[in-house]
């Protein structure tokens, strides 16, 4: 499997001269492609702004097209009455070389780079937060190399991602400078406005469409809720050193506290979690729930009277419901000292309760559901935060988005040029 998955990576070289031919492919203006997480998932910003463009489609007169990596969820998508391509079928590869724009949420091959010369490319992102992410990530070994091997085995991976040429979403101006700098791409070609799956938040998106897993997930919660009970949804970030929550935490106590004062602990995990396996062994009736990693964050987090987090950019996302947040940071010298740097400070960014073991972990919850002095502290650092974090609140980003979208489709020609090119090679 090693070998096979080795000759696959670098096979894809071989499909340069299709990438460079792609250019010379006129661009249906119409045609507009979108995907998410490598093509592996239908989630994130990506989702809800391609459900909401087909909900506009004929006003806006395009033609939004899902391509994914994985046949189910193209099925899945055409027997709900979407379009939708894997991305190796043969309307996949000529929609790929068609369009003339791509929206994705990684990088464009989670639509399909090989093809994708003459599209405009917008970078949606999936989360921004105190998390240095790209360039501006020194662990990040793929932008930077530690030596001549590194260099060479991950120059299959920096051709294919982020180039000068795409645009990228952020969430306020502050980010907007932080984002040209770590996507390494001008201001110019930053789109400040707020995130698609943030309108569901706020309430102003018609029309979710749910796989069979998150329709049960909802329905699970809502009965807790209609039962009188607090929802805290644990959304923890994905990194190595998070394996040390089953050593800090004693379920058996926790759950006790949990039923004890009314509160429900739902855990959302990172797909690529590897405390995925202990969790799916896990079983509190009425005190843990544990929801599927593959569901999407964004059915559930309106849900939640309380976040449980650490280090995680949905945090950013949950300011604008104004509802508490504790951050469990067990492992914080790990993860600051191995994993990331941060851009800001963590008393200056998490104007929350904070805890590093069990027992503070459970004072934190029930001292930030208690409407004390200190929970009003903390709902007065959560506004300062949010407006600097984001811009827009209004629930009408995808509208935005996607005239923005229009006027650069309206371009002639793509602002790619031969000089990005070798100057990205050359990086």
């Amino acid at each position: 499997m090693k070998i096979i998955n080795w000759l696959g990576y670098w096979g894809q070289l071989l499909l340069l001269p299709v990438y460079w031919l792609s250019f010379l492919v006129s661009g249906d203006r119409r045609l507009w492609l979108f995907g998410s997480s490598f093509g592996k998932r239908f989630a994130d910003n990506p989702r809800y702004l391609y459900l909401y463009a087909c909900r506009h489609k004929e006003r806006l007169g395009i033609r939004p097209v899902w391509v994914t990596h994985n046949k189910g969820i193209a099925s899945f998508l055409m027997r709900n009455g979407y379009e939708a391509y894997y991305y190796h079928s043969v309307k996949g590869i000529l929609l790929a070389l068609r369009a003339k724009v791509y929206f994705f949420d990684n990088y464009s091959k989670d639509i399909n780079f090989w093809q994708s010369g003459g599209a405009v490319k917008i970078n949606l992102w999936h989360g921004t937060g105190n998390k240095r992410i790209n360039y501006d990530n020194r662990f990040d070994k793929v932008r930077h190399p530690k030596n001549l091997w590194e260099k060479w085995k991950y120059f299959p991976r920096r051709l294919s991602d982020e180039k000068p040429s795409h645009y990228v979403l952020a969430s306020s101006d502050m980010m907007a400078g932080i984002f040209a700098r770590a996507f390494r791409v001008s201001r110019n070609h930053v789109i400040t406005d707020g995130y698609p799956r943030n309108d569901v938040l706020l309430g102003k998106f018609p029309g979710m469409l749910y796989t069979n897993e998150e329709r049960e997930a909802v329905k699970r919660i809502k009965r807790e809720r209609d039962a009188g009970k607090k929802i805290i949804l644990y959304m923890p970030t994905f990194r190595q050193s998070e394996a040390k929550f089953f050593e800090v935490m004693d379920l058996e106590v926790f759950s006790g506290f949990l039923i004890k004062n009314g509160y429900v602990f739902c855990t959302k995990l990172h797909p690529k979690s590897m405390l995925a396996e202990r969790f799916a062994g896990v079983s509190y009736p009425g005190a843990i729930i544990n929801i599927m990693p593959d569901v999407d964050t964004y059915c559930l987090l309106g849900l939640a009277d309380m976040l449980a987090t650490d280090y995680s950019s949905v945090y950013t996302d949950f300011l604008l419901l104004d509802r508490p947040t504790v951050f469990f940071t067990y492992d914080i010298e790990e993860y600051s000292r191995d994993t990331r740097d941060c851009y800001f400070e963590y008393d200056t960014y998490m104007p929350e309760a904070r805890a590093c073991d069990m027992e503070g972990f459970m004072a934190a919850i029930k001292e930030s559901f208690s409407g004390n002095a200190k929970t009003v502290q903390y709902a007065e650092g959560r506004k300062k935060l949010c407006a600097r974090m984001w811009k827009y609140t209004d629930g009408r980003s995808c509208f935005r988005i996607l005239r923005k979208a229009a006027k650069l489709a309206g371009r002639k020609g793509n602002s790619w040029s031969i000089r990005d090119l070798v100057t990205r090679w050359r990086a």
